[in-house]
């Protein structure tokens, strides 16, 4: 049996704008192992929710494309898969939870029937059985009378019931591999934490799931391992105890430090200073050498290749390869 559920090798994604051809993905690389839950983490525009997407080939194209790389499912390459085979393969082998509930939810049809649909689809059951599990997986999500709002179409639920609908999809097939982008961000901290709880049951059915997320709680609570992406490339990937004891990247460093306490005495919260820049103007050399402490030269010259820290402990940073040489020296 292969290890690994899902391998990503040296993906290249761009888009076509006015402004020209840029990258919005560029030479990113991990694996999700199975029963195995992969944090990606990152602010707004890093290449997230496009890497998610990209698993699924659901980039719009134009404007988007895959310029290079192969993403390995239980060792298929999907995207040498035919349209009708991935078609097929979405939802029932990988469900998506989507960051915008209307991205997935049909306006025109009852939520019941767009439920009972993907079932009958996938698992090749009856309209009955389908009925049964879909109102199940409704109460799970916390919907109050599940049963009405079966026959409720999506503008008659709020944005929070929405994505708990989303959710409830997503989960009820069983997938091998969930992707979750920001699965909880329309939902009251209650209901977050019992989406959370029911992520956790599907684990320990050993299924894997790549949660996309900005915050640093949630990986600290969620995640085994963690990809921090920067302006579209992987920044530091590291299993979760190794980020958050000892991050090496810069960029990771101020992701935690920006994480609010309880108890401030009074200090201002800190901040990475200045944004993410627009992937039509990636500084030449590191993309985050405008915003690093830390930059020199060489960082304004070359791009850093993931360096080696520990076993599964890597970090696009050219201090990194200094302090490796150091230690060495010293020994």
């Amino acid at each position: 049996m292969q290890r690994n559920l899902l391998e990503i090798k040296d993906l290249n994604v761009t888009f076509t704008t006015d402004e020209g051809t840029f990258n919005a993905v560029e030479n990113v690389s991990f694996h999700v192992g199975r029963g195995e839950i992969v944090g990606l983490v990152g602010e707004s525009g890093c290449g997230k929710s496009v890497t998610a997407l990209s698993i699924l080939r659901l980039i719009p194209s134009p404007p988007g494309r895959i310029e290079r790389g192969n993403i390995f499912f239980k060792g298929k390459d999907l995207l040498k898969m035919s349209f009708g085979d991935m078609r097929r393969f979405r939802g029932r082998a990988i469900s998506m939870i989507f960051q915008e509930p209307v991205a997935a939810l049909s306006p025109l049809h009852r939520i019941g029937q767009q439920m009972k649909e993907v079932l009958i689809l996938h698992k090749k059951i009856s309209k009955e059985k389908a009925k049964q599990i879909s109102t199940e997986w409704l109460e799970k999500v916390k919907i109050p009378d599940a049963k009405e709002k079966m026959a409720a179409y999506p503008h008659q639920l709020s944005g929070g019931m929405q994505q708990r609908v989303m959710i409830a999809m997503a989960l009820m097939l069983d997938p091998d591999l969930i992707i979750a982008d920001e699965p909880t961000t329309a939902l009251d901290v209650t209901v977050q934490a019992q989406v959370f709880e029911l992520i956790l049951e599907m684990k320990q059915k050993h299924t894997s799931i790549l949660l996309i997320t900005h915050d640093m709680g949630v990986i600290w609570e969620m995640c085994d391992r963690v990809l921090v992406m920067y302006a579209a490339r992987i920044a530091e990937e590291a299993n979760r105890n190794d980020i958050f004891s000892n991050p090496a990247h810069p960029y990771t460093q101020g992701l935690l430090k920006s994480i609010p306490k309880l108890l401030t005495d009074g200090k201002r919260l800190k901040t990475i200073n200045g944004h993410v820049p627009s992937p039509t103007n990636y500084p030449s050399g590191c993309h985050f050498r405008d915003r690093c402490p830390f930059a020199f030269d060489r960082c304004r010259e070359e791009e850093p290749p993931l360096f080696d820290i520990a076993k599964e402990h890597m970090a696009a940073c050219f201090l990194v390869q200094q302090r490796e040489l150091l230690n060495k020296s010293g020994e």
